[in-house]
């Protein structure tokens, strides 16, 4: 909860708060070691400043996430699961849609696509469809195309390229760049060592379309965001 106050002092605008690890071969935990880690946070965290959201693919967390104050969900299963996309429909939260080949044990092993931005376009206007034939407004949606999931790094770099094709889908963008592994590999950086990346990461991702970052270190960011805000004529 400290931390998470410190990332509202340096400007976040959204808290994430996750449970479970979804990095490449991460394992999944249950339902009650998720509950444990998430909900006192959630719970401590009520009455802060910006809204707080709940990274989880599990509907009862995220029953218990919402009735706790989290305001979003963000989902890398992009509510595939029924009950998940029910809690969803039938509250007045946000949600974030995520794009991911196969599970986090085994998505990086051999990914596999006819062209990487079509494909991952064609699967989220298909997921942003469910969701409002479920009876979520398109206001309450945000899409994100699932850097690192189940994508090399050549697919990473088209979808990054190409980032503003996406925003043609009618809905916010997210982009999850900070510290990843593409990073590393194109700077030869270990994950400590990667804050100019991600720093370059972001910046390129909000000129191409990205309307929220998903990053580490907020304040260094939030500081890069303003020179461009101010190169651009926008508010800071």
């Amino acid at each position: 909860m400290e931390h998470a106050r410190q990332l509202v002092n340096e400007g976040a605008d959204i808290l994430d708060i996750g449970g479970e690890s979804t990095r490449p071969g991460a394992l999944p935990v249950s339902v009650q070691q998720e509950m444990a880690r998430v909900l006192p946070v959630i719970e401590g965290l009520r009455g802060v400043s910006v809204p707080i959201s709940v990274d989880t693919s599990k509907p009862e967390v995220m029953r218990a996430a919402i009735a706790a104050g989290a305001q979003m969900v963000n989902d890398i299963d992009a509510l595939r699961d029924a009950a998940a996309m029910h809690v969803i429909a039938s509250s007045n939260v946000a949600v974030c849609l995520m794009h991911k080949q196969g599970d986090p044990i085994t998505m990086q092993m051999q990914p596999n696509y006819q062209d990487v931005v079509a494909d991952v376009a064609d699967y989220l206007r298909k997921r942003i469809a469910a969701a409002e034939a479920a009876g979520i407004e398109r206001n309450r949606i945000v899409i994100d195309p699932g850097f690192g999931f189940g994508k090399t790094l050549e697919h990473n770099l088209a979808l990054l390229r190409q980032l503003h094709d996406l925003t043609e889908l009618g809905v916010p963008i997210l982009a999850g760049l900070s510290r990843k592994s593409m990073l590393g590999a194109l700077a030869g950086q270990d994950v400590t060592q990667r804050l100019p990346a991600s720093i370059a990461a972001a910046l390129i991702a909000v000129q191409r379309g990205a309307a929220i970052v998903r990053v580490h270190d907020v304040r260094a960011t939030v500081d890069a965001l303003k020179i461009l805000n101010a190169v651009n004529g926008e508010p800071a």
